[in-house]
Formats: structure tokens, sequence, C-alpha cells
């Protein structure tokens, strides 16, 4: 079963989707990076554990190639890929200052580029309006590799995504 609001006037829709296993997260973020384009935001949140990596990496080779090295960018902050539009990678775990990002031109890329942003509440002032946001929470299972996948998607221009991740094949159960 799959929970869902439609697009409401202001652009907002609410998709949750259960991801059975790491194979149905790496098909949403396949599904997610078909349609990605430049000026997409994508904030990946959730526990130590969760799968944003994952979802990143999936993401990134799915727009670049299936053997692409995607590194964590927890110690460089941003990792840039080159796609039909730059791809920024960014882990925030561990930012102290707001002034990084904004040194590291992250504002420009968040217009110019498409920006995979993992541990995005330390963006604070600087979270965008129009985003992808991805929360996934693990679900204690046998496999340990189940979770949820809220998907909130703000601001407008968000048809085509929520209309391709509402058709996505990860049914909840």
């Amino acid at each position: 079963m799959q929970d869902q609001t439609p697009l409401s006037p202001d652009q907002a829709a609410l998709i949750t989707l259960s991801l059975p296993d790491e194979a149905a997260t790496t098909a949403l973020a396949q599904a997610a990076a078909g349609v990605a384009s430049t000026g997409d935001v994508i904030l990946l949140d959730g526990p130590v554990g969760a799968g944003k990596s994952h979802f990143a990496r999936a993401f990134i080779r799915a727009v670049t190639s299936p053997t692409e090295e995607v590194p964590s960018p927890t110690f460089t902050l941003v990792q840039v890929y080159e796609s039909t539009c730059e791809i920024w990678h960014l882990d925030l775990y561990r930012v102290a200052d707001l002034s990084e990002l904004e040194e590291l031109g992250l504002m420009d890329a968040m217009s110019e580029a498409i920006c995979l942003i993992e541990w995005p509440g330390r963006l604070g002032p600087l979270t965008p309006s129009r985003a992808m946001h991805v929360a996934l929470t693990p679900v204690q299972d046998a496999t340990g590799e189940s979770r949820i996948a809220r998907i909130h998607l703000t601001g407008g221009g968000w048809e085509r995504m929520a209309a391709t991740l509402t058709s996505h094949e990860s049914q909840p159960e």
C-alpha cells in the first residue's frame, strides 16, 4: 500500500514507500535520477545507517556510470560529478559553520546543478523552499535492510517527479 497526498496548489506532495531491501532503495534512487534536472535539490535525512549514502550512490551511478566510484563526502564535504549537468553530493554531518557551505558555492550549485544533500538539518536558513525531502527510516525486520521512505516535495515543478515516484514499483505492505 502506498500513501500519497496529491500536489496541492502550492505544489507540495507527500509520498510514503516501503523499501524492503537495498535493491528497492536503489530502484527508487534510479527512478528519481531518471527525471531529476538542473536545480533539483534532494535532501536525504535519517539516522546513521538509514540508507542516505546508498540512495545517493545509486542516484549518481544512474546518471553517470554503473561503475562510477562514489566515495562518501563525509570528510571532503562535497563530491562533484559530471553528467548532463553537474551533480553535487554533500554530506553535512561535519559542518560546523554555514559559511563553509557558502564558500563551497552551494547556493549557486542549488540552482545550477542537481544537489544530493545528506544531513540537511545542518543547512538551517540555507534550506531551499523548493526541494525533495527524502526521510529514510530503518524498519526492524529479519533482513535488517528494510526502510520506509517518506518523500515530501515542496515548491513548484515536481509534477514529473511525483508521477514517477507514485508509480514506483516498491509498494509498502
